[in-house]
Parts: structure tokens; C-alpha cells; sequence
């Protein structure tokens, strides 16, 4: 679990989080300066993780998003991240591999957890990526994605299913690796999430 009590990152952490992520030691060092003021006792809840979220995204609402993937990373469903995990989930959503983001991706989309996703699934998680982007962004999307349900209906299609379908992990996982429209359909950009931590480390 995560350095709870000290006030600087711990070396054995520092150096477990640089060999499993791609992130600096700079950057941990600052983003663990950064969680300690926001949690002092060294545990985030699921609330203060949506206020975090909340300042990287001031002209949406990722309210829904952010507490879909607090769960996602909430293993042992305690209600709280440590910074450990708080960082595996930052490096899961923004820098992991492709089939390590995908492994993360479907565990978001399993709301119950049960091990499969159904296509409403799909949606309640599209609906809360729908919240992260601007009305601006939403007018340039293409006419068959232009809102949570076409979106939803255009990924279930991509893989095949009919409406009552279920779709496991293996099957998520290879056909979404295979096709590079689905990739792009399920997730929103991660890479505006690890550019808006960067801005808020530089402009505190």
C-alpha cells in the first residue's frame, strides 16, 4: 500500500512506482507533495477524487467518469485509493500499455463487476465521457456519435453483439486491440488527463 505517514515519498516506493509506470521520479515526488495536501492522512475518498477531477476538468462535469474509475481502481471496495494506487490509476488511465489500459478499460465498463458488459453498461459509462466534453467538441463529432446513445449503439455494433448480449474480457480486450475505431470510441483521450495534471503542477 501507499506511504501514509511520512511526509516525502518513501525510496522503496518511489522506485516501485518509476519501474511499473512511466512517470518521473520529479513527477511523483510533486504529484505525492500534491496528494498529501489534498489528504493528509494519506488516503484519497471516492469524494475528494471527483474534487480532484473536478479541477483538471473546470469547464465539464467528469463527476460520473471520475467516481466510474475510482471504482475501477478500488480493489478491495473500501471506499478509498492510497497514493499507490492512486498513481497506478493515473499511469492505468494515461501511459500503461495497450492491453494493460484495456484490462483497466474493461473493468470500467463492468459496472456490477460481474465479469462481462452488457451494452446498457456501455452507455452509463459513454453517458459519463459525454459530461467530460465540451458542447463545442460534441458539434464536431461525426453524426453517428454525436450522442451517448449513438455512441454506445456504434461500439456494441463494432463488436458484434445483439442488444441482450454479453461480452467477456478476452473477447473486449482482442477485438478492441484489433480495431482502432473501438479504441477510440471507449475511451476519452487520456492523454488530457496526464496534460491537466502537468498544468496543474506548474500552475498550482
Amino acid at each position: 500500500m501507499g506511504n501514509s505517514k511520512s511526509g516525502s515519498l518513501s525510496k522503496d516506493i518511489l522506485e516501485e512506482l518509476q519501474g511499473n509506470t512511466e512517470f518521473t521520479a520529479e513527477e511523483l515526488r510533486a504529484w505525492y507533495q500534491s496528494f498529501r495536501k489534498e489528504c493528509p492522512r494519506g488516503r484519497i475518498t471516492r469524494q475528494q477524487f471527483q474534487s480532484i477531477y473536478a479541477k483538471f476538468f473546470p469547464d465539464s462535469d467528469p463527476k460520473a467518469y471520475a467516481e466510474h474509475v475510482f471504482r475501477s481502481f478500488d480493489a478491495n471496495s473500501d471506499g478509498t485509493l492510497d497514493f499507490k494506487e492512486y498513481v497506478i490509476a493515473l499511469h492505468m488511465t494515461t501511459a500503461g500499455k495497450p492491453s494493460q489500459k484495456l484490462e483497466w478499460a474493461f473493468s470500467l465498463y463492468d459496472v456490477d463487476g460481474n465479469g462481462a458488459i452488457s451494452k446498457n453498461e456501455v452507455l452509463e459509462i459513454v453517458m459519463a465521457i459525454f459530461k467530460m466534453i465540451s458542447p463545442e467538441d460534441v458539434k464536431h463529432l461525426p453524426d453517428d456519435e454525436n450522442t451517448p446513445e449513438k455512441r454506445a449503439e456504434k461500439i456494441w455494433g463494432f463488436f458484434g453483439k445483439k442488444d441482450d448480449d454479453k461480452l467477456t474480457e478476452e473477447e473486449f480486450i482482442e477485438r478492441t486491440l484489433a480495431n482502432k475505431e473501438i479504441l477510440r470510441l471507449i475511451q476519452f483521450e487520456p492523454q488530457k488527463v496526464k496534460e491537466r495534471l502537468n498544468e496543474k503542477e506548474k500552475n498550482p
